[in-house]
């Protein structure tokens, strides 16, 4: 009796001790189930292929993505540079015939000294565009309202009174600027002999000659391309521009383009369906930028949440919080890339049918869109070259550097804006690089990069012997300090991480408390394990240790 009772007393006590060895294996393999499943978001395409045995559907997708995104950037880079030939080539032409004695490259230089010459010219641009249909080899036409055609417009801005003495030095002048236009209409063939005597110009007090018109021309050059033909208003404008009155008008002449869709329209000798294959194909690329859009913010809430639950765990064993860059990285940036990617190729896409169907004409804002998103769809090709060992080292080498370059860049660039401010305000007047704050910055950093170094200094007007030593000592000051100098630890930093990378991948140990949480997960992709989901993945480890316990009572009995 004894002895049984002992016994019972022994079966009595073993369950709870039991149950609390049960509880305890039940946490730790929760914890394992977790370092399994951050191990295995961090696994690259070919790794989950192994563990899971799923097929990379989203790096297949991301390929097939890279080459239509490409092959769309291309078909729209090709049409959009008919669309600027177009343009600068009118821009041309326009040039010639309306500016008298015009040479190519001669837009800088090209200005009037005499006002017979003044007169002459205007005169001229009259003549010009009263006979454009008879001298022009373009498909150019005048704007057209109802039944009459649009009217050139010459106007001239003056002061409003002002009497100027040079010889004795006084002048007396009324600020207020007046403007006095008359318009020209094109059949008119004799209006401009009969106009000019009567148009008198105020050259003591003339600020400017303005003469403007619009001309209407289409663009066939498109419909080899299996594209509708643009129609296109030139608001042209030739400035007479004498505000300095220094003795010299200079003359300019500027198209403002606006892209219209053509009012009426026949195309024969193309196949209609062949023009609209590139819609089709464009909505082909944004019904694939929206499957890859879903698939990363999928990955990038799943990212969110493994953070969140080894936040939780963290916490719960150390008392600490999880550093940021630990929490960093389960906030994969390439799909933060891929997203913004995938975003600005849906716009450009949905822009381009417009275009395309002549809905909108926003080339400008269509190239953007398709532009930037095609630089980060390629710029995430790097992603997949850092699955290889040897290629990854340029990743980890510019993350971990960008944080020291940007500080580096601040401290820098205010010693630089320091330069571009003197230079600008002491050599502006003496030398045209440093006329405008844009051109100095400019200036300023080809001399960084070694770039026009001689011209610079052999460029300065030696008028003042005071600002010719001073551009010396500016010059060699800046190129001795920012490229024997700030170049060279700009330098030094990338190389410092670059070592410290390539020692870290050497050695192996685990630098992070997220690295050494997940090395002590020892199982490859190809063991198995991953195969259970992850909401089955307790369960099971509940379901095994229930077996084992139960196994283990049986033998006891």
């Amino acid at each position: 009796m004894l002895e049984s009772g002992d016994s019972y007393d022994v079966q009595e006590t073993d369950p709870n001790s039991t149950w609390v060895d049960q509880y305890q294996s039940m946490q730790v393999d929760n914890v394992e189930c977790l370092r399994r499943r951050i191990k295995y978001y961090f696994m690259n395409p070919c790794e989950k292929y192994h563990a899971r045995g799923r097929k990379p559907w989203k790096l297949l997708l991301q390929i097939i993505k890279i080459a239509i995104i490409t092959i769309q950037l291309v078909s729209f880079g090709l049409s959009n540079q008919m669309v600027v030939t177009f343009k600068e080539e009118n821009l041309l032409a326009f040039q010639h015939i309306f500016l008298k004695d015009f040479v190519d490259g001669g837009v800088d230089t090209y200005a009037l000294y005499k006002k017979e010459d003044v007169y002459d010219h205007i005169r001229y641009v009259i003549e010009q565009y009263e006979q454009l249909n008879n001298i022009t080899v373009g498909n150019h036409g005048y704007e057209k309202n109802g039944s009459a055609y649009s009217p050139l417009t010459l106007c001239q801005e003056f002061y409003r009174n002002g009497s100027i003495y040079p010889g004795n030095d006084t002048f007396e002048i009324d600020a207020h600027v007046e403007m006095d236009c008359i318009d020209i209409y094109p059949m008119n063939r004799s209006s401009s002999p009969g106009i000019m005597p009567h148009f008198e110009l105020y050259f003591q007090r003339m600020l400017s000659i303005k003469i403007s018109f619009i001309l209407k021309a289409i663009n066939l050059q498109t419909v080899r391309h299996r594209e509708l033909p643009d129609c296109y208003d030139f608001n042209t404008l030739i400035t007479f521009n004498n505000e300095a009155h220094s003795g010299r008008i200079k003359v300019d002449l500027e198209n403002d383009v606006e892209i219209n869709e053509c009012k009426d329209w026949k195309v024969t000798g193309a196949c209609a369906k062949s023009i609209y294959w590139t819609l089709v194909f464009d909505c082909l690329i944004i019904i694939t930028c929206i499957t890859s859009f879903a698939l990363c913010l999928r990955s990038v809430f799943r990212g969110i949440q493994l953070q969140f639950e080894y936040t939780v765990y963290y916490q719960n064993q150390s008392g600490k919080d999880v550093p940021w860059s630990d929490r960093l990285e389960f906030i994969n940036g390439w799909y933060i890339l891929i997203i913004a990617s995938d975003l600005l190729t849906i716009t450009g896409s949905i822009l381009k049918i417009d275009i395309q169907t002549k809905v909108l004409t926003s080339y400008d804002i269509c190239s953007i869109f398709l532009g930037i998103g095609t630089m980060f769809v390629w710029i995430g090709v790097i992603r997949y070259m850092g699955y290889f060992r040897k290629y990854n080292i340029l990743i980890l080498t510019l993350r971990a550097a960008f944080p020291n370059v940007i500080r580096f860049i601040c401290c820098a660039g205010i010693i630089y804006l320091g330069y571009c401010f003197c230079g600008w305000i002491v050599l502006g007047p003496y030398h045209e690089k440093f006329r405008t704050l844009n051109t100095v910055s400019e200036c300023l950093f080809s001399l960084i990069n070694g770039d026009d170094m001689f011209p610079t200094f052999k460029n300065m007007k030696q008028k003042s012997s005071l600002i010719w030593i001073f551009s010396r000592v500016y010059l060699y000051t800046f190129v001795s300090l920012f490229i024997y100098m700030i170049l060279s630890l700009f330098i030094t930093i990338i190389t410092d991480t670059y070592d410290t990378i390539k020692q870290q991948q050497q050695s192996g140990t685990p630098t992070s408390e997220l690295q050494r949480f997940l090395s002590e997960c020892k199982d490859l992709p190809n063991s198995g394990v991953y195969r259970l989901d992850k909401n089955s993945c307790f369960l099971q480890c509940c379901i095994n240790k229930c077996k084992e316990n139960h196994e283990r009572l049986t033998s006891d009995e």
